[in-house]
């Protein structure tokens, strides 16, 4: 994660802004991660104070008892209107031990408009020395009025190389690539792929349902797989088998035609899902035109 972070832009910018001593006085983190959102806000926490995660200062920085660092929502949920009572109460303190204080909101897209509005007086013109630092895993529910008040740091979506290295780095597993490649990007989709069972589950359902080739073995893998909870991330890795495999990174019992077949119709699958279709029966239909399709085209090239 740390090597995740300290390469992007945003904490570069943040870096800079530390080593010129022309902080800002409120920072938004738009990190499409929910997982390590908090993870990643705590790295820049360090940077702000210039502290190591392995010092004195920065174990306790990590561990809450840094009296000039305040992370809300304390409990890891959503912000609350006493939760930020309390926060605009302790602004108008000074620091304990330094020359300035920073306020870290993780998961700020969850607050409500209510909320946001409150803090955006003290967002524009804080007290000397009062920093924040908002995370945001998306910033379309963040109040226009809050995002011009704020410097913007934005971390994209990692390449697949980046985060398949990051998970090699967590442990070696053989489900570390395919979670990579289905990830979108997102190291914390890929960690809950990679060390949750459910993810090497979806992964052998996808191979089983897109290397069906016969009629007469669509009915018991529509059966096999129809109830699973996680139909949209089947899907998915039904899509990716299926490009993987046209472009030779994998191997199914498919002609092209197919294939591109398969992709085509996985666009309507992903449309009917989405008004509560019968699983099983969407899963039927789609086989049974992949295996018809590939039937046609191994006849007209016999």
């Amino acid at each position: 994660m740390k090597e995740l972070i300290f390469g992007t832009t945003a904490y570069k910018i943040l870096c800079g802004d530390c080593a010129s001593d022309k902080l800002s006085h409120a920072y938004m983190l738009n990190f499409p991660d929910a997982k390590n959102l908090k993870n990643a806000l705590m790295l820049f926490a360090l940077k702000f104070f210039g502290a190591q995660d392995n010092s004195p200062l920065g174990a306790r920085i990590l561990n809450g008892s840094y009296p000039d660092l305040k992370v809300y929502p304390a409990d890891g949920k959503k912000l609350t209107a006493d939760a930020v009572a309390e926060l605009l109460d302790d602004c108008a303190m000074r620091p304990v031990e330094g020359r300035k204080k920073l306020y870290v909101i993780s998961g700020f897209d969850t607050a409500s408009a209510l909320l946001q509005n409150k803090l955006l007086k003290t967002l524009e013109e804080p007290l000397e020395g009062v920093h924040f630092l908002l995370g945001a895993c998306s910033l379309a529910p963040v109040l226009d009025t809050v995002k011009s008040r704020v410097k913007l740091l934005e971390i994209a979506p990692f390449t697949e190389e980046q985060i398949y290295a990051a998970l090699e780095r967590q442990g070696h597993r053989e489900i570390n690539a395919a979670a990579a490649k289905s990830a979108n990007g997102i190291l914390g989709v890929a960690e809950n792929m990679a060390l949750g069972g459910w993810f090497g589950e979806i992964l052998k359902a996808a191979k089983e349902i897109c290397s069906v080739t016969r009629v007469g073995d669509i009915g018991a893998v529509a059966a096999k797989y129809g109830d699973t909870k996680y139909k949209n991330e089947l899907l998915c890795e039904m899509q990716r088998l299926y490009f993987a495999a046209l472009g030779g990174k994998e191997q199914l019992p498919l002609l092209q035609p197919a294939l591109i077949y398969a992709l085509e119709s996985l666009n309507g699958a992903f449309a009917d899902l989405k008004f509560n279709a019968f699983f099983q029966g969407l899963l039927y239909g789609f086989m049974l035109g992949v295996v018809e399709e590939n039937e046609k085209w191994q006849k007209l090239s016999a």
